[in-house]
Parts: C-alpha cells; sequence; structure tokens
C-alpha cells in the first residue's frame, strides 16, 4: 500500500489527466509527471468498443495503479479505481447483505454475457 498521497505504486489510487487515446487503451498522466496506460479492458464495466465514448483528451480520472514495470511504464485501471469507491451502507442485516450480494452478482453476469454474446456474433459475421 502507498505510504504518501499520490505515491504511484501498485494499489494506489491516484488522479490524473488524460493525454492521450488510443484504440487500445489511454494514456494518462500521473500526479509525477509519468504517464501510463488504462487498457481498454481497464476503462469502464461494461463493453468499450471506442475509448472516445467513455473519456476525453484533459479529462481528470481516479485510476488505480495495477503495476510498475521495471522499465517504467505503468499499468492503470479507471474500472477498478471506481469498484473501491462504493461503500456498503452501515447496518445492513445479513439478508439484505445477501439480497445486494445477489443482485450485483446478476448484473455483473448479465454484462459479461451481453460481451461474450457480442463476440460470437462478430466470429460468425
Amino acid at each position: 500500500m502507498p505510504t504518501e498521497q499520490g505515491e504511484i505504486v501498485p494499489g494506489a489510487v491516484v488522479e490524473g489527466m488524460v493525454q492521450g487515446i488510443t484504440r487500445f487503451g489511454a494514456f494518462i498522466e500521473l500526479p509525477d509527471g509519468r504517464v501510463g496506460l488504462a487498457h481498454i479492458s481497464e476503462i469502464a464495466d461494461t463493453y468499450v468498443r471506442d475509448v472516445k465514448d467513455f473519456l476525453q483528451e484533459g479529462q481528470r480520472v481516479k485510476v488505480r495503479v495495477l503495476n510498475v514495470a521495471d522499465n517504467g511504464k505503468v499499468g492503470l485501471s479507471i474500472r477498478q479505481a471506481r469498484e473501491r469507491v462504493r461503500r456498503e451502507p452501515p447496518g445492513l442485516s445479513l439478508e439484505e447483505k445477501i439480497n445486494k450480494f445477489l443482485k450485483e452478482s446478476d448484473e455483473r453476469m448479465q454484462a459479461l454475457r451481453m460481451k461474450r454474446d457480442g463476440k460470437r456474433r462478430n466470429r460468425n459475421s
């Protein structure tokens, strides 16, 4: 875990600015001046066909540092930074927590099925 605010280590959540967008992801400038890559699969919880549908250059975003390679490359995730921000309301009963978990699980499975079915349609075209 990070020891200083804004330190670029795996697991840290920092704010950065979108510097460039490609078909495979977005380059994000981090607080220390380094630029990391958020791969297209780490942009959103849903299928991302075009990164520009979700981000624009100059936009400020929160990112989770996934890894820092020996060569200085930094892997980032916008999707995981958002996931960690969600908090459970205090005082939920066990039954309410289970129902909430099942509902969220069903939503995730539906998104995965849609993504899978979309890939199958593209292969059969």
